[in-house]
């Protein structure tokens, strides 16, 4: 049940929601310093997740000095440092260029395959989708609501090769025939 923000849920948006006066290391400390981690706790996490996230020498750099794919790292890193049940993820990198979108990909699959966090990662674009997910919900139009569950059996750890393989194209061409389906009744309607 959910009646409020909570540290069990963290959030990654589309848009970087850094605070631009604090720093990288300081925006990742930012919700484990409300929480009232000691000081000592929130460097070792934060730390671990600059590290992680592949920002190590950026600590004290400020928002407006990182490209838009180190503000999405630094904004994973925030999320993850509260060690969150679940991890909300909207769009997280529609507004990145195509190669960094695949490397920032390919990262939090890496981090996912060392935490198995719950990521529930909402996007338009089937190629993501498919390469990221375990299972990949298509909603209807309206009212939105799940019309379609696809099981992606692909094993972990997943390289971006995959997405050109025979099994992932299959999958591909059958999710969006679901998605147009969708579409032209909406359109016909």
């Amino acid at each position: 049940r959910v009646e409020g923000p909570g540290a069990d849920r963290g959030m990654v948006f589309q848009s970087y929601t850094l605070f631009p006066w604090l720093t990288v290391e300081q925006n990742i400390c930012f919700g484990l310093q409300e929480r009232g981690v000691s000081k000592a706790a929130q460097k070792e996490r934060s730390d671990y997740f600059i590290h992680k996230v592949g920002l190590r020498g950026f600590e004290q750099h400020f928002p407006r000095q990182l490209s838009g794919g180190m503000q999405q790292r630094t904004a994973i890193a925030r999320a993850l440092a509260n060690d969150p049940k679940i991890l909300l993820m909207d769009e997280p990198f529609g507004a990145l260029d195509n190669q960094t979108r695949v490397m920032m990909q390919e990262l939090l699959l890496s981090i996912w395959e060392s935490s198995r966090k719950t990521v529930l990662f909402v996007t338009h674009d089937i190629d993501e989708a498919i390469f990221m997910a375990n299972k990949v919900a298509i909603f209807s139009a309206r009212p939105g609501r799940i019309k379609t569950e696809v099981a992606v059996n692909f094993p972990h750890p997943r390289d971006y090769t995959l997405k050109t393989s025979p099994e992932f194209m299959a999958l591909k061409a059958l999710v969006t025939e679901e998605i147009r389906t969708e579409t032209m009744q909406t359109i016909e309607h």
